[in-house]
């Protein structure tokens, strides 16, 4: 293991998921939490990095074992479909409701 190959995929993993949760529903929920003058903001911080980090150890678990135990189908693939099954079913909603 190099340093340079780990310095990147460390950059590429922190950049898509910093970008990611810009402006998500969790980011304002802790800016709400934040702004609430009854609550001390290092508590705020501390609970919010504890629940993100949490949720992300979930997500590497399960992705490790999604790795072991599905290597003959397209992880990459399945993700992305997932992703347009999303998308397309949010359209459609939008649609509907219109």
């Amino acid at each position: 293991m190099g340093s340079k190959p780990d310095m990147t995929a460390f950059l590429s993993v922190f950049m898509t998921v910093f970008l990611a949760e810009l402006g998500d529903k969790t980011q304002l929920a802790t800016l709400l939490f934040a702004s609430d003058g009854d609550r001390n903001n290092w508590v705020v911080f501390l609970a919010a990095v504890t629940a993100l980090a949490t949720s992300t150890g979930i997500a590497v678990v399960l992705g490790a074992a999604a790795e072991r135990w599905l290597t003959m189908l397209p992880l990459k693939l399945i993700a992305g479909l997932g992703f347009l099954v999303i998308g397309i079913w949010m359209i459609v909603g939008h649609f509907q409701n219109a």
